[in-house]
């Protein structure tokens, strides 16, 4: 079965400036995948260019083993997008949103839009700028996926939320997953968020893929070592360093590891999730350092 996702060397410039460039990956069909990465990282440009909404410049995106420019008519029905800024018409009623949503969309579930409104005991009647933000960010989703979408791409959708409004759309997100067969890419900077409800994990920096996979595996395969720093090289020859610090005598290494790390010298840590990002985010601005400076 093919990816529900899936780009090669995909890039897209603006002018001289590249927002994403020589980006590969695949997202599996059936998972919920966390797209995390620093601002100008290129996740909106990753997410605009899975719905068409732009053009590569370099490379190839399939969706659903289409292309979603060329072949929109087919790719698109089957794909739901929610941005970062929830765009709804301030001035129509929710009725009136769930009406745009099935005039719009072929696949349109009413009876399932409704009971979900109904659920979250939104009157259908209240317009929608006198919303809260975390109502509008749930109409937003349930318009996206009352169409039916096959996959679901969400680009920062919690992040001007307060905490309760967050975890209530998180929870949504879950249930839609649970209910049908359902993929989901999910961008945010919210990292505990991320780490309760996906499965996989994509770490984008310098318009580039930095890591993918699936989370437990990314956790197991991932230490904090601390030992001599002239051992450091040793290390390096075995296993993919991510970062190193350093003090007079000691380095502190955070390594991908290439199997079990089998050295008396070196104390061995676990990682957990929001430390393994934080390490790649932070090996990434250190680079961008070192370019500035150079």
């Amino acid at each position: 079965m093919s990816a529900a996702l899936e780009t090669h060397g995909l890039g897209r410039r603006y002018g001289s400036h590249w927002a994403l460039q020589g980006c590969t990956l695949e997202i599996p069909r059936g998972s919920v995948t966390a797209l995390v990465g620093p601002n100008g990282a290129g996740k909106t440009t990753l997410l605009r260019l899975a719905v068409g909404l732009t053009r590569p410049s370099a490379g190839s995106v399939r969706v659903l083993g289409l292309d979603p420019h060329a072949e929109a008519a087919e790719a698109l029905p089957r794909v739901g997008f929610l941005a970062q800024e929830h765009p709804l018409f301030g001035s129509f009623t929710v009725a009136e949103m769930l009406r745009v949503g099935r005039e719009l969309n072929p696949s349109w579930d009413d009876e399932a839009a409704r009971a979900r409104i109904a659920e979250l005991d939104l009157p259908l009647k209240k317009k929608v700028r006198s919303l809260s933000g975390g109502q509008r960010a749930q109409v937003a989703l349930t318009l996206a996926l009352a169409k039916r979408p096959e996959l679901l791409l969400l680009d920062e959708p919690v992040a001007s939320l307060d905490p309760l409004a967050r975890r209530e759309f998180m929870q949504s997100v879950l249930e839609a997953v649970a209910e049908r067969e359902l993929t989901v890419l999910l961008s945010s900077h919210i990292l505990a968020d991320l780490e309760r409800v996906c499965d996989h994990l994509v770490i984008l920096a310098a318009g580039r893929t930095q890591l993918a996979g699936a989370i437990d595996e990314i956790v197991a395969s991932h230490r904090l070592l601390t030992g001599p720093r002239d051992e450091a090289e040793d290390v390096a020859r075995l296993h993919e360093v991510v970062r190193a610090s350093h003090v007079e005598r000691q380095t502190t290494l955070l390594v991908r590891a290439n199997g079990h790390v089998y050295d008396a010298r070196w104390t061995v840590h676990e990682l957990d999730l929001e430390e393994i990002v934080l390490g790649y985010l932070g090996q990434d601005a250190a680079r961008r350092r070192e370019a500035v400076s150079a």
